[in-house]
């Protein structure tokens, strides 16, 4: 069936807060972007002249198709090569959706997101819909088919399990730089304990390659461990640029709302090293090589006004 124009608009004016809800949902803008085409597919071939407010229509057929995916998405993640972590998302980048608060800000974040990667499909989908985009619990239950106090169940459980983490400290680009620029520094210097002052005691370093590029299968925890295996990574020189391609150059970024450093060679992110900062120091260190993950990190990084790199050669 053809869109008349007007169809279109009316999808087109959900498309970016689809986009965000799908993000959230599954933790790959990829395939959020698979839902919400497929969203768009469902939405030309329906009915539309019996959709009385196509807003709700498209929130719970893209959420409906993000649960189906999180079903298989889990079946494919037992056979994924190491460990999976989210996609990595610039700052500015729609798909994000709203961070007006701290609580959609900390929703979004990669510790966050990967701890939702706990939950129950229905629970990660209560989670987000309410705590995100504010959704009450009535709505919740009509797009999820479910009566409105399992949903409120739900939301509480999905609290508890996703708010055991420490509170981030809120960090504007110039604070991201200082961060970033102070990290580097102290990595780069072959002094662990320099390193080490900048970690959280139980800090967790952990890194996804997809079986492509060479990740620690299991997390390192504890500040010395950290210290000590970042301490190894960075005198790696002659291996580090063989599996890079070459040498890089290092940025820093904000990103999923925290303290990025953004591995460039050729023009291309080949690596996202993202630093959960608390009060304490850097609880957690999320490491993204997978090139699977990085091409739209690596899109929008290309179109932006690009800051001065922290390091040129590394």
């Amino acid at each position: 069936m053809s869109l008349s124009a007007h169809d279109l608009d009316l999808f087109e004016q959900s498309r970016a807060r689809l986009e965000a809800v799908a993000y959230r949902l599954l933790g790959s803008a990829g395939d959020a972007e698979d839902m919400v085409q497929e969203t768009f597919l469902r939405w030309q071939a329906a009915d539309r002249a019996g959709v009385e407010q196509p807003a709700a229509w498209l929130t719970k057929v893209l959420t409906n198709l993000c649960l189906n995916q999180l079903t298989s998405a889990r079946a494919r993640r037992e056979s994924y090569v190491g460990m999976w972590l989210p996609e990595p998302l610039l700052a500015g980048d729609r798909m994000l959706g709203p961070v007006d608060t701290v609580e959609q800000r900390e929703s979004v974040s990669l510790a966050v997101l990967t701890l939702m990667e706990r939950l129950s499909p229905n629970e990660r989908a209560v989670y987000v819909l309410r705590t995100a985009f504010g959704y009450p619990h009535a709505e919740i239950a009509e797009i999820l088919d479910l009566t409105e106090s399992n949903c409120q169940q739900l939301y509480r459980r999905a609290r508890q399990h996703v708010a055991a983490g420490r509170a981030r400290v809120e960090v504007d680009e110039a604070t991201a730089r200082t961060i970033v620029a102070e990290f580097l520094a102290a990595a780069s210097s072959g002094e662990t304990a320099r390193l080490v002052e900048l970690l959280t005691d139980d800090v967790m370093s952990t890194g996804d390659g997809g079986g492509k590029i060479p990740a620690r299968g299991t997390p390192i925890v504890g500040a010395v461990a950290v210290a000590r295996f970042l301490r190894g990574v960075f005198r790696a020189t002659d291996l580090r640029r063989q599996v890079l391609g070459g040498a890089a150059t290092l940025y820093a970024e904000i990103v999923n709302g925290v303290p990025a450093v953004l591995v460039v060679v050729a023009d291309r992110v080949v690596g996202v090293l993202s630093l959960e900062m608390t009060a304490e120091g850097v609880s957690d260190i999320h490491a993204q090589a997978n090139p699977d993950k990085l091409d739209r990190v690596t899109r929008l990084w290309s179109a932006s006004a690009r800051s001065a790199p922290v390091v040129d050669s590394w």
